[in-house]
């Protein structure tokens, strides 16, 4: 079950799933968020190298900022589990394009496994595809990165190639793989 929720001006966005809810960044979040990104086990599959604690606290006061500006460019949300405030991990969809998102994510390592990512997922795929009237949704994994891979694959995203030396992180150039959904492929997987 998803339940999407937003304030009178489409400011405060809540988006709840079957494990998770998305809410937004709260400058509380910092120290919660330095678990996440501060983190070497979690940034080896990331786009950017471990943050420190100020880094951390940074990146949150920009998403709080950034969720102000209207028109909105990005939906970067905070992940929780239902039965807790405290975030676990993050999802965004970056706006881009014509109807079209990148989608990046991740958990706090001790709750790899639980099938966090993959509702959290889910639940955003339902507000890109729903309120956003998005048409396509993609993903840049690191091919080295096989439970995210997973996570994409069995949401219905479509692997569609190899960027090569795509981001710099960790002292050296990275792959990503390039997955994507479509409004319509999204549709058919949600109705099954």
């Amino acid at each position: 079950m998803t339940t999407h929720q937003a304030d009178d001006a489409g400011t405060c966005v809540t988006l709840s799933g079957s494990l998770t809810r998305l809410r937004e960044f709260r400058s509380s979040d910092g120290d919660d968020a330095f678990t996440i990104v501060g983190d070497d086990r979690v940034t080896r599959f990331l786009s950017f190298d471990s943050r420190t604690r100020d880094a951390a606290q940074t990146m949150i006061d920009g998403a709080v900022e950034r969720a102000q500006v209207r028109p909105r460019t990005e939906y970067y949300l905070g992940m929780t589990r239902l039965d807790d405030d405290r975030l676990i991990g993050f999802c965004r969809l970056g706006l881009t394009g014509v109807k079209a998102a990148k989608l990046g994510y991740a958990v706090v390592a001790e709750q790899w496994g639980k099938g966090y990512a993959t509702d959290a997922v889910r639940t955003a795929l339902g507000f890109a595809f729903g309120p956003l009237d998005l048409h396509r949704v993609t993903a840049a994994i690191g091919p080295d990165n096989g439970a995210s891979q997973t996570v994409v694959e069995r949401l219905g995203f479509v692997r569609e190639g190899v960027l090569r030396d795509h981001v710099f992180t960790n002292n050296a150039w990275r792959d990503s793989v390039l997955y994507s959904v479509l409004a319509t492929e999204w549709t058919e997987k949600v109705s099954k």
